[in-house]
């Protein structure tokens, strides 16, 4: 199944996943779905941000929209999803923590067939991340936009995302146009 966007977190491409597997057809001309989600959880991080031995546990919680609708003449399909959380990452060793809270829209700005049996999707990303230390002050942000790019293989199928592969992830295509503070830099002193 097509994602629709590049996850800026652990919690985010595990959400993924679970976004694939539920969302459903709405009966709405011309709207493939509609679907709201929400999905926490843990995961365990070994090296955290290349440190080696620095394991973190990331809890994470996140609530979301998501919709995708067919455009143009050849009845692409465009995605756009909106996702509201945080995550919470503690040092295993020592239980320091720090918090990041997010507020994302991803969308597809432009979908081509590549005439080969697959289709090259452009992101725009835009939004707000905070990371913040244990006395909840603000310690790294990303706001602003970025664009990226991937390759989809639509299965001979390019107007029906159900049964799309992931190819390949072209990078960003257009960087950060906000400040893009170093998530590791501020997180691994605040860990440690």
């Amino acid at each position: 199944m097509r994602r629709p966007s590049k996850r800026w977190s652990v919690a985010i491409l595990a959400l993924g996943a679970t976004v694939a597997t539920t969302l459903a057809a709405s009966a709405a001309a011309g709207l493939l779905f509609r679907d709201t989600f929400h999905d926490e959880g843990t995961v365990v991080l070994e090296d955290f941000c290349d440190v080696s031995g620095m394991t973190v546990e990331l809890a994470f919680s996140v609530d979301g929209r998501a919709q995708a609708v067919p455009h143009g003449r050849d009845g692409l399909v465009y995605f756009v999803e909106h996702l509201k959380g945080n995550n919470t990452y503690t040092n295993v060793d020592n239980d320091r923590f720090i918090t990041e809270v997010f507020n994302v829209v991803n969308k597809d700005l432009r979908v081509t067939d590549n005439g080969d049996g697959t289709l090259t999707i452009l992101v725009l990303a835009t939004g707000n991340a905070v990371l913040s230390g244990e006395d909840g002050k603000a310690i790294a942000r990303n706001p602003g936009q970025t664009r990226f790019a991937f390759i989809i293989d639509h299965a001979g199928t390019p107007t029906d995302p159900s049964d799309d592969v992931f190819v390949e992830d072209l990078g960003v295509v257009k960087g950060s146009t906000g400040r893009t503070d170093d998530f590791c830099e501020a997180a691994v002193p605040a860990l440690s």
